[in-house]
């Protein structure tokens, strides 16, 4: 059987105008109107296609969107937000009430880890962060109101790999829901084929790929979306974190060249990667035989789109790393600035930065050191020039001979 391709996925649904242009109409409209009161009434219940009631529920523009978003996930629908947090926190929302109970992964993003920490607990949701590469730590965890296994494909910042058709079988063992985060590796994997019952993302990050917008997006089956914008009591329509329709068509036209950029992102963060060890300096990149997580990373990836754009050093404390990504700035390299999937690299110091709301101890457990450098590798067309620049910033600041 051939295996799903998200690239091709995404061309089955390419849209005409209606006037035959090539690229879809941008609707700009907030309300719609009906010939009939019957027939607004139906689709306000839900009952009717090809009409729209309001641009918090349905937009032309974003139904754009969603269709190719759902195409290169292979889910029967998706919906976009206005943040990927909005993604993440509206479907959590939605899944998890009063006396329900969530395993995640103690190393995602820290925001989602603030949620989860910080606000959803105040509800009456209990969590229990686990790692969830560790199987067994998993299912331990799981209890009798388990109704949410959160994880992320690849993690943040520390780059371990979710053996995703695994944590499947658990959370089906207990009639819970898998929601896995694929920010980092949007082609790369498709979490759906493998298992997981819903996919999130940041779009502000690879989707997009611009940094000019924030938005995320929802990928499921499309009970679970018809109920995440249900107007009674759906938390995406209730919450409202709806995409601008403005934005959606310029994420849908940046949609289209996703494969190409995942292609060299992947190939300037290994060549980075491969760069990085022969100068003594150990990555962490699991495109590297030695990583841990190399062989099931393996057996999970569509090979095509390569190990990702994201690798990571540790300089070992957060004086040296400041005093390394100042000088990369200097030198053009790439911009020290949080986020990922932009067309210039991005580094970061991860624990003092997209993970500080990530309390020490857990940073700790997770092996996050204070002097850990992520990179999102950029789109380079000359990456050995590049790392010239890089290893000049570590010889001036005495890191290397």
């Amino acid at each position: 059987m051939k295996k799903f391709d998200p690239a091709m996925a995404i061309n089955s649904v390419a849209e005409i105008s209606p006037e035959k242009g090539v690229n879809p109409n941008i609707n700009d409209s907030a309300t719609f109107c009906f010939p009939t009161g019957d027939l607004m009434t139906e689709t306000f219940h839900g009952e009717t296609e090809g009409y729209y009631l309001y641009s918090r529920h349905w937009n032309p523009s974003n139904m754009s969107l969603c269709k190719a978003l759902a195409a290169m996930e292979g889910t029967e629908a998706a919906w976009a937000t206005g943040s990927g947090m909005a993604a993440i926190t509206c479907t959590l929302m939605q899944l998890l009430k009063k006396g329900d109970h969530c395993v995640a992964s103690m190393t995602v993003y820290g925001g989602t880890f603030a949620f989860l920490k910080n606000y959803i607990q105040e509800y009456g949701v209990e969590v229990t962060f686990v790692d969830t590469t560790d199987l067994k730590a998993v299912e331990k965890a799981c209890k009798k109101n388990t109704k949410v296994i959160y994880t992320e494909t690849m993690s943040n910042p520390l780059l371990r790999i979710a053996n995703v058709p695994e944590l499947r079988k658990i959370a089906d063992k207990f009639g819970a829901k898998l929601v896995v985060d694929n920010t980092f590796t949007p082609m790369v994997f498709s979490p759906y084929a493998l298992g997981a019952h819903i996919v999130v993302y940041s779009m502000t990050k690879y989707i997009n790929g611009k940094n000019d917008c924030v938005a995320g997006a929802i990928c499921a089956d499309s009970k679970f979306i018809n109920d995440l914008i249900d107007v009674t009591n759906g938390t995406a329509m209730l919450l409202g974190p709806v995409l601008d329709s403005y934005r959606a068509t310029s994420i849908l036209k940046n949609l289209y060249t996703l494969h190409i950029r995942m292609k060299k992102h992947s190939e300037n963060a290994m060549y980075l990667a491969q760069e990085f060890n022969k100068i003594g300096i150990k990555a962490n990149y699991p495109g590297l035989e030695e990583h841990i997580d190399h062989k099931l990373m393996k057996k999970e990836f569509n090979e095509q789109f390569g190990f990702g754009g994201m690798i990571a050093i540790d300089l070992g404390t957060a004086e040296k790393a400041n005093n390394f990504m100042q000088k990369m700035q200097e030198k053009g390299v790439g911009y020290l600035a949080v986020s990922l999937g932009y067309f210039r690299t991005l580094f970061s110091c991860s624990g003092k930065s997209t993970s500080s709301e990530v309390p020490e101890e857990y940073q700790k457990k997770m092996g996050m050191s204070e002097g850990l450098v992520r990179y999102s590798v950029g789109l380079d067309n000359d990456m050995a020039y590049t790392f010239s620049k890089i290893k000049e910033a570590l010889k001036e600041l005495k890191y290397i001979k």
